[in-house]
């Protein structure tokens, strides 16, 4: 018989010091609150600093909160400056669902500036200072997509809004791909993973881009109380990556078929998302549109 896993193989994290992006909703304040529990000194990297203090209270024990806007590339450059001292590990959580297309305040499209720019710049600088691991969401969205090398900021070709989201987390899984490969080429200490939460009903967005979207919005998310996780399920996948002795640079994702609603399990990733030469190129655009570079 199987053991499942639960967030008590987490054990005692005091003294452990972790960042989480996108921590006020979501998969992130799953994530936040679980670590919190097991003693790790937790900074939320939020947009609203507001309602993160009310997530910061509501969680209890050491918890901070930073301000972070993922969108904003003087807020990412801003954002190391806020606190001092090194972290242990590095989760890149945050993303959207876009309900229109728009453009960053950098000129990025908004959905790949939020969730694959922001997170590349804010790693790159904040490598230095981090200790063992970066977790990074993608999702299994990147299986039915492509990246556009041609227009990665979808200026001509028409703009959706799932197809947007799914480049989105091709991107950051490409980014993952080469981020693992640049680490163990260096010999660095620290590892990185990619996670996939499967599909979590809190985390569902009003996407609206097609009329047939909107009409079906109420009924979906009453089908999500039944097919998806919950938070805390969804972020067990991240959590995973922490308590598991698992290779790096794996992927985890949800131990059902259609990877919706379960336990965290070793997944596999689309061919699309395995081509170490897309990587290369990925990471070369990311750095050009950031001016960052990983530190190695």
């Amino acid at each position: 018989m199987t053991t499942r896993w639960s967030p008590s193989r987490l054990g005692n994290l005091e003294g452990k010091r972790i960042i989480v992006t996108g921590a006020t909703n979501g998969v992130g304040l799953g994530t936040a609150r679980a670590l919190a529990r097991a003693g790790a000194q937790v900074i939320l990297a939020v947009r609203n600093l507001e309602l993160g203090a009310q997530r910061a209270a509501e969680i209890g024990g050491d918890v901070s909160v930073v301000k972070l806007d993922l969108a904003d590339l003087a807020s990412v450059r801003a954002f190391p400056t806020l606190f001092d001292g090194d972290v242990d590990i590095l989760i890149n959580n945050a993303g959207v669902v876009a309900q229109h297309r728009a453009e960053t305040v950098d000129g990025f499209e908004s959905t790949l500036g939020t969730n694959f720019l922001g997170p590349f710049a804010l790693t790159n600088l904040l490598f230095g200072r981090v200790r063992s691991q970066i977790i990074n969401v993608g999702s299994d969205a990147h299986k039915s997509a492509t990246f556009a090398f041609d227009d990665p900021h979808l200026r001509v070709q028409k703009w959706s809004a799932f197809p947007a989201y799914g480049r989105s987390k091709l991107a950051v899984m490409l980014w993952g791909l080469e981020l693992d490969r640049r680490l163990r080429a260096a010999g660095s200490p620290v590892t990185s993973f990619l996670t996939h939460p499967g599909w979590v009903a809190s985390n569902l967005s009003n996407v609206s881009d097609q009329r047939v979207m909107a009409a079906f919005h109420a009924a979906v998310k009453a089908a999500a109380n039944v097919l998806a996780n919950d938070i805390d399920a969804g972020a067990a996948p991240t959590l995973y990556c922490i308590t598991e002795p698992i290779p790096p640079g794996s992927y985890v994702g949800i131990d059902s078929r259609l990877g919706l609603k379960g336990g965290p399990t070793l997944s596999g990733r689309a061919a699309v998302a395995c081509d170490y030469a897309d990587a290369a190129r990925l990471w070369e655009f990311a750095e050009r549109e950031t001016g960052t570079s990983l530190p190695l």
